[in-house]
């Protein structure tokens, strides 16, 4: 059995990578704030294991029995691989900095790094003695590398994304079983993220009518190609230690 964690199940890419998982020898464990119904009635149809922990990211100070509870639905002596796809985040506050509120400051970095760095921690721990295939892939965002007027909280997150995966890389250089970790950059999809960007006010996001355009424009990926491109990473031979991929050279 290959057990397959995603988080930010309850729509958008996160849904589209928990169907395209949809395979009898998989056992699917999904987290996120609202219990996607559809999807688990779904896999009740189709007969896929799934299991559903319904969990703000925000509290991080139970991360730690949220990651106890996933284990406990892990049959270690079954496991055949064992994975993480940390794909929960939030792009708000958008806004500049002197705008933000303190809680929607510390709700971004919660969501998009904490959380990620706690539950990535745990699965290693858990997964230690593991002699399986084990992979991590943290979703990040071309605003890692690149500034965005109105997006200091998410560039910010996202950026840590990326240099926590390069540490992970380095500190399971010469183990036997390491843990292999990358960063995937899924490129502009059709989400609520989107939305929520396109209904942003100009003054807050300089860059507003360029994602207006690309909505209208249909140049917005759709989460199924996405997750497809995802979902092949995962178990694929190209699954390099440490690196930083983009959807570009998946498509």
């Amino acid at each position: 059995m290959k057990y397959i964690i995603i988080t930010g199940t309850s729509r958008g890419l996160g849904e589209s990578l928990a169907k395209k998982s949809f395979k009898k020898d998989n056992h699917i464990i999904c987290i996120s704030r609202k219990k996607n119904t559809s999807l688990i009635e779904e896999a009740k149809e189709k007969d896929i294991n799934l299991d559903y922990f319904e969990y703000d990211l925000n509290d991080t100070d139970n991360i730690d029995t949220l990651m106890k509870n996933v284990f406990d639905k892990i049959e270690t002596s079954k496991a055949e691989g064992v994975y993480l796809i940390n794909n929960a985040g939030t792009v708000s506050p958008i806004k500049p900095i002197e705008k933000c509120e303190k809680y929607d400051i510390i709700r971004n970095i919660n969501v998009n790094l904490t959380s990620l760095m706690l539950i990535t921690s745990f699965f290693m721990k858990y997964t230690k003695e593991l002699e399986v295939e084990k992979r991590v892939i943290n979703i990040s965002s071309g605003a890692s590398e690149k500034a965005y007027h109105g997006w200091g909280c998410y560039c910010t997150s996202k950026a840590g994304i990326d240099m926590f995966t390069k540490c992970i890389a380095l500190e399971e250089e010469n183990k036997d079983h390491p843990v292999k970790i990358v960063s995937f950059t899924p490129g502009i999809m059709d989400t609520n993220m989107q939305k929520e960007i396109r209904s942003s006010k100009e003054e807050d996001f300089i860059q507003l009518q360029r994602f207006i355009d690309f909505k209208e424009k249909g140049k917005l990926l759709s989460t199924e190609i996405v997750a497809g491109a995802i979902t092949d990473l995962l178990h694929s031979d190209k699954f390099k230690q440490g690196s930083m991929i983009d959807i570009s050279e998946c498509l």
